[in-house]
């Protein structure tokens, strides 16, 4: 039978096939197993991609190690890695709110959270500030003058704080982290620290003032290839 003919006669049948997945899948308790699986994960995860994204973003920086084509290769993790970010602390939130875990309210407004309003307010700085960086981030070439390009920079560097507040939010906010947990925050907050202080310590490229060749018109020697120019030209 050829292949469209059989594309065609299995097309009928799709429906149904993804009916009994779901059917299944309910008999199973697969969505409360998921959910339930996103109510600690969910922000576990945004915190991972987080923590690449800012990793990546100080890799892209480096100019002592990484030539033009890899710090490109950088940005784009570093870029993928905040967008994957954004999404799973989206996920994070709306899951919270869901399972009663906090309120729309201490989600939006920071330390409006009953319980616990100092951790819970944390996170959602932690959230605001992500989404200023990457809304800043994307629209760059708003930035192209030099006192933009400052604000950018003063923008830019939020995530750190913001990280740090993230850090702190998914350490304490939730349950009790297992030792190895806590101790690849920890080396994850060193890294970080180290790749800060050697952006901040890097050598500025060294820029050459423009200058013009002398020449006749600004009274100034000829530039050799010029005077040869002009001395083949002459007449005897």
């Amino acid at each position: 039978m050829p292949a469209s003919h059989l594309r065609t006669a299995l097309r009928p049948a799709l429906p149904a096939l993804v009916l009994l997945f779901l059917a299944i899948a309910a008999q199973a308790r697969a969505p409360q197993r998921v959910l339930s699986f996103l109510d600690f994960g969910a922000g576990v995860l945004a915190l991972v991609s987080l923590t690449g994204t800012v990793l990546w973003g100080l890799a892209a920086t480096d100019r002592l190690l990484l030539h033009s084509g890899h710090r490109l290769v950088a940005q784009a993790v570093h870029r993928g890695t905040g967008v994957a970010g954004l999404g799973f602390l989206a996920l994070h939130i709306g899951v919270k709110i869901a399972r009663g875990r906090t309120s729309g309210t201490a989600a939006a407004v920071p330390f409006a959270d009953g319980g616990r309003p100092l951790l819970i307010g944390l996170g959602t700085l932690a959230g605001y500030l992500f989404l200023a960086v990457a809304v800043t981030g994307a629209a760059r070439g708003a930035f192209t003058s030099r006192r933009g390009a400052r604000w950018w920079r003063v923008l830019h560097m939020g995530a750190y704080a913001a990280w740090c507040a993230a850090l702190v939010h998914g350490l304490k906010s939730g349950r009790p982290a297992a030792g190895w947990v806590t101790t690849g925050y920890m080396l994850c907050v060193a890294v970080v620290a180290v790749g800060l202080v050697l952006r901040l310590r890097a050598p500025e490229r060294a820029q050459v003032p423009y200058s013009r060749t002398p020449d006749a018109d600004s009274g100034g020697p000829r530039a050799p290839a010029r005077a040869a120019r002009h001395s083949r030209g002459a007449r005897p």
